[in-house]
């Protein structure tokens, strides 16, 4: 079977029994490329089912010596060995040779997040009564308030809203759902869009849809298009961080945390499968605690 209809087979597995998103989609893509491109220079690609522990190694290798994130080692072999796990699955091959792969840490780096007077010059910074604005600010005050991830955000759709009781249906990564609570300050800005913002941008355009985030012509906002919306955000302020996606779901996080929340609460608001995934916060905000002991502590 041709390699092309290995990896068509792959993604549709993904995207029918495990309702991953076009996101993921193309993640997955991209790192088997990457890997194909890699043999491909280096003494050749010939299939697949001919890829040899030997060939994993070396491309640990280069991706070690390229100095390639810890995260993004781990994300490309983690992508690798579930296509092979497909393959061996369905009897396209007998072993995975990414089955043993041991990644080192090199340290994992903490994620980057707003301390919360940030927070309150990027609400000040989306203020305002025309329709982008009013979307503006219902996008930075909801992914605030639940951390959802970007592309959660994106597909959302109007029923998963429930504003009587405060809370939003979240269908997250691998098909798994989860509630979460929003507070008055995202429930005034989510009705004032819906009731002018929303309701403008989609007469306008003559747009039908029941997505909840919408660009200037009335359709669906992408993932892509929130990320540049909070990049343009951003320049608006005095702030001199870099922003990036999920750098609003960090800071939701640690601010969780530093008022006083558990991690297992933390962990079942983000969605996070395992417990070990959200322990990374509390790497944050001891960084904090003791930052801030060294600047006010008098000796």
């Amino acid at each position: 079977m041709k390699e092309k209809k290995l990896i068509d087979k792959f993604v549709d597995n993904l995207m029918i029994n495990h309702r991953y998103s076009e996101e993921t989609k193309k993640s997955y893509l991209e790192d088997i490329d990457n890997f194909v491109s890699f043999l491909n220079q280096n003494g050749g690609f010939h299939g697949f089912t001919k890829v040899t522990r030997i060939d994993v190694d070396t491309y640990l290798t280069y991706l070690d010596e390229k100095n390639y994130a810890d995260e993004t080692i781990a994300r490309r072999i983690s992508a690798l060995r579930s296509f092979y796990n497909f393959l061996v699955k369905n009897k396209f091959i007998k072993a995975n040779p990414f089955d043993l792969v041991q990644l080192r840490h090199k340290g994992r780096k903490l994620p980057h997040f707003f301390y919360e007077k940030e927070m309150t010059q990027l609400f000040e910074a989306v203020k305002g009564n025309d329709p982008l604005s009013q979307r503006n600010s219902a996008l930075l005050e909801l992914l605030y308030a639940t951390g959802m991830r970007v592309s959660e955000c994106a597909n959302l759709l109007i029923d998963q809203l429930d504003f009587s009781n405060e809370i939003v249906l979240i269908h997250g990564k691998g098909d798994k759902d989860r509630y979460v609570p929003f507070g008055s300050y995202a429930k005034s800005a989510l009705e004032t869009y819906f009731d002018q913002g929303r309701k403008t941008l989609m007469l306008k355009n003559h747009q039908d849809h029941e997505y909840v985030f919408v660009n200037s012509r009335g359709k669906n906002l992408t993932s892509r298009g929130i990320e540049y919306i909070l990049d343009q955000i951003i320049k608006k302020t005095s702030l001199t961080s870099d922003i990036h996606p999920h750098m609003i779901r960090h800071t939701f996080a640690t601010h969780m945390l530093d008022h006083g929340a558990d991690l297992r609460t933390v962990q079942e608001l983000l969605g996070h499968s395992s417990l070990s995934t959200t322990q990374i916060y509390t790497h944050v905000t001891m960084e904090h605690l003791q930052n801030d002991y060294k600047k006010y502590f008098p000796r």
